[in-house]
């Protein structure tokens, strides 16, 4: 061998296409693939390119991830998709030597994520537009040359090593140096949108590409609006004359376009990788990962990608069922390009709001409104704090909305509607609509809390209310009874102040500390006439929470035989001893890395000492951050087996919340009320937990939600409970910008 040796991460279709000719031409290569079945046919036969009918073989060392035992990694080109970005380099950082760096070569803008974990000194810049295919495990089919851009990030100078890297590969192809990737990675994020639009029918790119042409230069438009935000110099690639698919002059996009297709015809490939990943291999694609820095860079410059959006919304629906590909859907693409009326798929009735509606000025006069309120505010939350309210006293929550109905009627006068839901053996729920002053054909803005606490009665004997300078404490001033008084002076101060305030329904129940299980259909329906919705649960430390994981409360029982643990003792079957196998393969349910939790909380088995256990339960509480792991979990779950086949496994419960997931509509709300809170000197944080709200049946309802606009403070279900009242005041003023957004 010769040359200098690389690790390549991710043999797929760009990283196995570039490990062979790096292999070819006399490097040691070594890749890396969580493929198991790829891994061993390459060990076995080599790794092979298919060009048409003939078949060329090179022989690189091949590991899994787990495998792989080797020496510091130098060199690395990564290649896995852009959703295995985060997990690639968490086994690449501790294994990459102190002069090694890594060259995204992948679909997307990862170069960031890269440098969080090596350092930007260590990480490559790349752009590739390279048209292969993985056949079958071991092999790979070529789709020609394509273009391959190398420099380093941000537009720095080309480096000695960038020269080197493309002198090596440049035994694969067309390979060059520049100072301007980002401008290539720009050009084929409006590239790859077409694409991607073409994977949701089943013809060739060409064809779909010049029968729906709206739709594609929308795509491109909206794309570039995006990087026109960040100054960036598109580069033209390939047969994508990038800067001619700008708006603006028809003949030469139709041209550019004519001259696209007229070459993706020449292509040996006829359709899209994501198409193949949706409709051959049935897993899910990147491109809804890649495209998420378009997307957010779009919402925090105030522009609208309804196309991108919907193109979007369409694969993931694919993902789940690739039969309803179809043409009909580039043509509602086509019509949405051209009237620009349709909403991605999670935005509520009436849309969402681009930016504030206040001026600076204006928000720092509600501010100082409030403020000069603060006392008010207090008295409030201490005459609300002294009506206890426990979850699973009925009496007591019966009381205490009956005094949240008169303050509301004190504080914000009488609704247009009230409706009080009596539920049977939970807090009743009691839904209020306010009209505002925005247009009456606008849907409302749902604001969500609850009133029950997890405080037994009698708590307020021994810790009762107390307000010591800024510091208020109390059981439920933290979870959640600030948040609804900061919501209502929300509203008061923009009433008081003349300004804006949108059509609102507040929606309170007693149950939620218990699940909600009385109240969440009710939630969900009014989710789905909403355009929008705050949650007012508390803060963490002062973030509003954008992602909340789902729950699951499961009991597991095992039933064996019983028998004299002395006298005989082979012949029962001991449920516990069975569950003591059952715990520790929940145990391996779990994956941390993925944000998978499983807890058994509460184990009970047997009657006695010397009897053989008949029986054992368990009390699982299973928290999962996506859908899909939700899913895994449910399959690991339903597979569970005996290993003593003398005993019975039961599985009861299911999932109490579903996952709260970051969605465009959600990362749009959080945008705005970031731009609410700087005229008021906040920087407001966006944060993940673990824990989970009636904000998730909301967003499971397909409502944008905007969660943790509370109090400020912690102690949460604590003795140490406590708000402060500079943060209601802080908060209630960002809440009152939120809402005169919407109007």
């Amino acid at each position: 061998m010769k040359g200098d040796a690389y690790t390549v991460v991710g043999a797929g279709a760009i990283g196995g296409t570039l490990a062979h000719g790096l292999a070819a031409a006399g490097h040691p290569v070594t890749v890396i693939d969580a493929d198991a079945a790829h891994v061993a046919a390459v060990r076995t036969g080599g790794l092979t390119i298919l060009r048409g009918t003939e078949r060329d073989s090179v022989r690189v060392d091949a590991a899994t991830p787990e495998e792989y035992a080797g020496p510091p990694l130098h060199r690395v080109l990564l290649s896995v998709k852009a959703q295995a970005t985060e997990a690639a380099m968490r086994w690449i950082a501790p294994r990459l030597a102190p002069d090694g760096y890594v060259v995204s070569v992948q679909n997307g803008f990862n170069e960031e994520l890269i440098a969080r974990h090596v350092g930007a000194e260590r990480t490559v810049a790349a752009f590739v537009n390279i048209f292969a295919d993985v056949v079958e495990p071991g092999v790979v089919r070529d789709g020609g040359p394509g273009a391959f851009v190398i420099g380093e990030p941000d537009g720095a100078p080309v480096s000695a090593r960038v020269r080197d890297l493309v002198a090596d590969l440049r035994a694969w192809g067309p390979a060059q140096v520049s100072d301007n990737v980002e401008g290539y990675l720009w050009a084929k994020a409006a590239f790859g949108a077409m694409l991607s639009a073409t994977a949701l029918a089943d013809a060739p790119m060409a064809d779909l590409i010049d029968r729906h042409r709206a739709a594609m230069f929308a795509l491109a438009a909206e794309v570039y609006a995006a990087a026109d935000t960040q100054g960036v110099r598109l580069e033209p690639f390939d047969a994508f004359d990038a800067p001619a698919f700008r708006p603006g002059d028809p003949v030469s996009r139709d041209a550019a376009c004519d001259r696209l297709t007229a070459w993706l015809r020449t292509q040996p490939k006829d359709r899209s990788g994501i198409w193949r990943d949706l409709a051959v291999r049935r897993r899910p694609v990147e491109v809804t990962t890649h495209y998420a820095p378009v997307v957010e860079r779009s919402l925090r410059a105030g522009l609208d990608t309804p196309v991108l959006s919907a193109v979007l919304d369409g694969l993931r629906e694919l993902e789940h069922d690739p039969s309803g590909m179809s043409e009909d859907r580039l043509d509602a693409l086509d019509a949405l390009a051209v009237t620009g009326t349709a909403r991605a798929a999670d935005e509520g009735p009436g849309g969402l709001p681009t930016g504030p509606a206040l001026t600076d000025a204006q928000a720092r006069a509600v501010h100082d409104w409030l403020d000069g309120h603060r006392d008010a505010m207090a008295d409030d939350l201490a005459a609300y704090t002294s009506l206890e309210s426990s979850s699973d006293d009925e009496a007591c929550l019966t009381v205490c909305l009956d005094w949240v109905r008169g303050w509301l009627d004190a504080s914000l006068g009488a609704p247009a509607r009230e409706e009080l839901l009596e539920r049977e053996g939970a807090g009743d729920i009691l839904i209020r609509r306010y009209p505002g002053s925005a247009p009456p054909s606008a849907a409302p803005v749902l604001l969500v809390g609850h009133y029950d606490t997890v405080w037994s009665t009698g708590t307020l004997g021994e810790w009762p209310y107390r307000r010591e300078d800024d510091r208020i404490s109390g059981p439920g001033v933290f979870d959640m009874k600030a948040g609804l008084v900061q919501a209502v002076w929300a509203l008061r101060a923009l009433t008081a102040l003349g300004l804006p305030v949108p059509a609102c329904t507040l929606l309170l129940n007693g149950d939620e500390e218990t699940g909600s299980q009385a109240s969440s259909d009710v939630i969900v329906a009014e989710a789905r006439t909403s355009r929008a919705a705050l949650v007012f649960e508390a803060s963490a430390d002062g973030a509003v929470k954008t992602t909340r994981k789902g729950v699951g409360l499961f009991s597991l029982t095992v039933r064996g035989e019983e028998a004299h643990a002395g006298l005989d003792p082979t012949r029962g079957a001991s449920a516990v001893n069975e569950m003591a196998r059952q715990v520790l393969a929940l145990e391996e349910v779990a994956a941390p890395e993925a944000g998978t939790t499983v807890n058994v909380g509460v184990l009970r088995g047997g009657t006695r000492s010397n009897v053989t256990a008949g029986e054992a339960v368990a009390h699982l509480d299973v928290r999962v951050a996506t859908a899909a792991e939700r899913d895994r979990v449910e399959a690991a779950l339903s597979a569970l087996a005996p290993a003593d086949t003398r005993t019975t496994l039961e599985l009861d419960g299911g999932w109490n919340r579903p996952v709260f997931e970051r969605t465009e509509g959600v990362g749009r709300l959080f945008d705005v009320a970031r731009a609410c809170a700087a005229p008021l000197g906040l920087d407001l944080r966006e944060t993940a937990v673990g824990g989970a709200s009636d904000g998730n049946f909301v967003l499971a309802a397909g409502t944008p939600v905007l969660d943790g606009l509370g109090a400020v403070g912690g102690g949460a279900h604590a003795r140490n409970e406590h708000v402060t009242l500079s943060g209601m005041v802080e908060r209630s003023a960002l809440a009152a910008g939120v809402l005169a957004a919407f109007a």
